[in-house]
């Protein structure tokens, strides 16, 4: 064959292919490169596309089983360099010299095999079938390759499936079989990306087609807010998907949308008065806010949506008021949402977003509790490194003996007690993405040599090998201790040091945030059920101010959710709040106030000196307006009916005729109990 017809968008496609292929130097009686990676490197690249190579072989091949039983046919999966991570079916076709070109590993690039449908797709970002003929290589024409593009949730590509087969076998239907496999792929990763907490649109032209994988879908928020969409949905739409709302798509109120019963199908109408029908999925989990992973790209600039989706104010009524949390997707929440004004944590934000994408390692200083790995979360979610891994390891929760095979991956009997599979290591499943060492304060100093060296040479050599694995990753560290110290101590190497100081930033305690407020009514949104009345009450907010929080936003969050399971349907009244939050309080009002005679500690004085009474023990339940820190004593006298009142009032919570019966008064004898203890307002 000397040039391929011209004719048709397909014949195009060859051309164009062929003329690459005379770009790179190769010529028809040239020879295929065979460009294949070693074991290692074979076991990472299956670990960094492990979703995409399960979701594959388990979740759609086996709806084609029967089609592909008939056909003497060899399927791959590559990644978007075109090597190959996996491949199902039969290999009879192919000759004892090509079978090494289909092992995992092998690059099917254009340059190194010419025209072959995987590197075609790469090249060209469409289905296509490569005849037997149409191969650049006569040494590829031994076969028909039909293969088209999987994009992943941002619309990048992820790689190619690819079906290969006898040239002389009939392929009328093979393309069009690895089209409908392809998009079967990229609808199941969107579902297992956004299933569990959004909601799932289905939607078709007709009401039979429903189940087709040619139907849209359209992943949407409580608010309505579009998160994701396959191809099909913006073809059938016509429509620029991205953060657009599902109420300019179908004339159908949201409420009415997700109010709808599971699988039901529903009919729907577009604006411009086209029918559709469609079917909903609830979200699995409780929906708290939604991320937006899809990626508006305009003017050649790929704006994450997250960035662009405009940020309501903080102190707005619509940001104290909103029913849902500031969470992104898998409980991250975003780094928009780190701070509410204070200016220190705003300094911190600004400075972590100019560093991340650089080659500059971060260490996050904070008490326990601060949020430190909250904060690495959102910051890795903002990076281009949120499509790979964010590894956190707990340096001091891990064994100190432990800390270097955990670490640095061990071949298979290099110690007693090793898996006989070995492992790859927590910084090699950090590779390309990001590796967050917290408390590294902790790490023993052997695992702190080993750790520099592959900081140094950005490679790792597990335990028990000789073999050295090279590593892509942003180094984020994290302690609430001072490692300058601890450098001078002994504690802490001097050269490890520096290597992970490169911007330092100290997020502030609780207690000294400026924004607190906002934050207690953020942290109370995110943890709250749907049917539990937002926002906190004033009297609930002047108690969280004077509290000192010892443990930060995450004593926070206990207190919050020991409040909110016993408030159950009820807004948050101070009773529901656990007994230690009040003996914080009285405890710091005790080490503020004035020193007190010695009395008070040795009641009985010399010289018969008269006894004092001691100081009552604070009033847990102080009203809101009444200072927590007062010092008045009830007498003597009232002790009693006081403790009384308030075990019956807390044992009934809070209910003012159960109380009053099982006390034996009247609801307004105890109404002016409730009063005299400032449990009540006047």
């Amino acid at each position: 064959m000397s040039t391929p017809n011209s004719d048709t968008e397909h014949d195009s496609l060859i051309l164009d292919s062929w003329d690459r292929c005379r770009s790179f130097g190769l010529e028809h009686e040239s020879q295929p490169g065979l460009q294949q990676l070693g074991s290692s490197e074979c076991k990472l690249l299956r670990e960094e596309h492990n979703s995409l190579v399960h979701t594959t072989g388990q979740e759609v091949l086996p709806f084609y089983e029967n089609i592909l039983s008939n056909s003497k046919c060899m399927i791959l999966l590559t990644d978007c360099r075109g090597q190959v991570l996996n491949g199902w079916g039969d290999q009879r076709f192919v000759g004892q010299r090509q079978k090494a070109f289909f092992q995992q590993g092998t690059s099917w690039l254009e340059k190194t095999h010419g025209t072959n449908a995987i590197g075609t797709v790469i090249a060209s970002g469409q289905a296509v079938q490569v005849q037997r003929d149409e191969h650049f290589l006569k040494a590829n024409r031994f076969m028909i390759g039909s293969a088209a593009p999987i994009f992943d949730v941002n619309r990048d590509l992820l790689g190619v499936l690819d079906v290969s087969s006898d040239a002389y076998l009939p392929q009328a239907h093979t393309l069009g079989m690895v089209k409908l496999m392809s998009q079967s792929v990229e609808n199941r990763l969107i579902i297992n990306t956004f299933g569990a907490e959004h909601f799932l649109l289905t939607f078709n032209t007709n009401l039979d087609n429903l189940d087709s994988q040619w139907s849209g879908l359209l992943v949407f928020n409580e608010e309505g807010t579009i998160i994701s969409a396959n191809r099909r949905a913006e073809l059938l739409l016509g429509y620029d998907l991205a953060l657009a709302s599902i109420s300019q798509l179908f004339s159908c109120p949201l409420r009415e949308l997700k109010n709808q019963p599971e699988l039901q199908p529903l009919q729907l109408r577009t604006p411009g008065q086209h029918h559709m029908y469609g079917v909903i999925k609830r979200p699995i989990e409780r929906v708290i806010q939604a991320v937006d992973f899809r990626q508006h790209k305009a003017g050649g600039a790929s704006i994450a949506a997250s960035s662009a989706a405009p940020a309501t104010h903080p102190s707005s009524p619509a940001a104290t008021n909103a029913s849902t949390a500031p969470a992104a997707s898998d409980g991250v929440i975003g780094l928009n949402r780190i701070g509410y004004g204070d200016a220190r944590v705003d300094r911190c934000v600004r400075q972590a977003e100019r560093i991340i994408e650089k080659e500059i390692p971060i260490l996050i200083h904070g008490e326990t509790g601060v949020g430190k790995e909250v904060f690495v979360k959102a910051l890795h979610q903002h990076s281009a490194r949120r499509r790979y891994s964010l590894v956190a390891v707990n340096c001091a929760a891990i064994p100190g003996e432990l800390v270097e095979s955990e670490l640095f991956g061990y071949e298979k009997g290099a110690f007693t007690g090793a898996s006989n599979k070995g492992a790859i290591g927590l910084i090699r499943k950090a590779h390309k993405g990001t590796l967050f060492l917290d408390e590294i304060g902790e790490m023993p100093l052997q695992a702190q040599a080993r750790l520099l060296r592959v900081l140094q040479e950005r490679k790792v050599t597990p335990l028990g090998s000789t073999e050295s694995y090279p590593v892509d990753i942003k180094l984020v560290s994290a302690t609430n201790r001072c490692l300058r110290s601890q450098v001078q101590d002994g504690l802490f190497r001097q050269d490890l040091y520096y290597r992970v100081t490169g911007l330092n930033i100290e997020l502030p305690p609780l207690r000294e945030r400026t924004d607190r407020r906002e934050l207690f009514q953020q942290v109370h949104l995110l943890h709250r059920e749907a049917n539990q009345p937002a926002p906190l009450s004033d009297e609930i907010l002047n108690l969280f101010d004077q509290h000192p929080w010892p443990g930060n936003i995450r004593q926070l969050i206990s207190v919050l959710q020991i409040a909110l399971a016993m408030a159950d349907e009820d807004a948050i009244e101070p009773w529901h709040l656990p007994d230690d939050f009040f003996q914080d309080i009285e405890q710091q009002r005790s080490a503020l106030s004035e020193p007190r005679d010695n009395a008070l500690d040795n009641p009985a004085t010399a010289g018969g000196a008269t006894m004092r009474a001691p100081r009552q023990k604070a009033d847990p339940w102080p009203a809101s307006g009444v200072d927590v820190f007062r010092t008045a004593v009830a007498p003597a006298q009232d002790t009693a009916s006081t403790d009384e009142t308030l075990a019956a009032y807390s044992l009934h919570e809070g209910n003012i005729s159960r109380t009053a019966k099982a006390l034996g008064i009247s609801r307004n004898t105890l109404y002016k109990r409730l009063r005299d203890l400032g449990l009540r307002q006047g």
